[in-house]
């Protein structure tokens, strides 16, 4: 089994001794248990990272470990970002999570129209910080070292600047009644910026879509099912980096 990830403040520290504090170490020692001897990554959840070897633990929340060499990890091209609608209940947090661990780059919320969920004042902020607390967790879980950003939330304006500077853009789009390409078969650029925009559980609206296609995006599907939009990103997410040979 691979090492547990945990993330440090600042910089990662290389070569030396250090302590393993606060609530990652409360997690190391009260949790996890780690004993002498266990091995660790560290990381700062930006492509900075260790290895380590546990020397042991100092009461229940600090963790003493013997710290490698410092590497950096860069990121993965190309880089995949998605543009995720606002769903209802803690769907949102189901969505950031799968993403994470399937490996997604970047995750922007979308205030759509047709989100029944609206992001405003405090409740906005703190729906903020659940998905990017959920980010960071589901990245130490999937043994990550780099982190997906993710956003502020985003207007329809605002994504489709986004799309018009991606080197390729799409938005999932399930109406038969629209011509959409296959996401499976579709070119796909080595480089670059990829931008998925994933609607509502009511879709995207003509509007938007007229909008997205005007900044350069395409209509696409992943197949003859409809999934929830917590679901879909993550099916898109998995195909891409197939397709690109990240997974490869």
């Amino acid at each position: 089994m691979t090492a547990p990830v945990f993330v440090v403040e600042g910089a990662v520290p290389g070569d030396r001794t250090c302590v393993l504090e606060g609530p990652e170490g409360r997690h190391a020692v009260s949790v996890k248990r780690l004993r002498a001897g266990e091995a660790v990554v560290l990381t700062d959840g930006l492509g900075s990272w260790c290895e380590g070897v546990v020397a042991g633990s100092e009461g229940k929340d600090r963790l003493v470990v013997e710290a490698g060499p410092v590497r950096f990890e860069d990121e993965a091209r190309p880089r995949i970002t998605v543009v995720q609608a606002l769903p209802k209940g803690d769907r949102g947090e189901l969505a950031v999570e799968t993403m994470t661990e399937t490996g997604v780059d970047a995750i922007v919320p979308w205030a759509a129209s047709r989100c029944i969920t609206q992001w405003r004042g405090e409740r906005g902020l703190k729906a903020l910080g659940k998905w990017r607390a959920t980010a960071r967790e589901a990245g130490k879980q999937s043994r990550r070292v780099r982190f997906p950003e993710v956003g502020e939330a985003a207007s329809t304006k605002e994504v489709a600047a986004l799309l018009a500077r991606a080197d390729f853009a799409a938005v999932l789009h399930e109406d038969r009644d629209h011509e959409s390409a296959a996401l499976a078969s579709v070119e796909l650029p080595a480089d670059g910026e990829i931008v998925l925009v994933v609607g509502p559980e009511g879709g995207v609206s003509p509007e938007e879509l007229a909008v997205f296609g005007e900044a350069g995006a395409r209509a696409c599907r992943l197949g003859r099912s409809v999934l929830r939009t917590s679901t879909a990103g993550t099916a898109a997410v998995a195909l891409l980096l197939g397709r690109t040979g990240r997974w490869g």
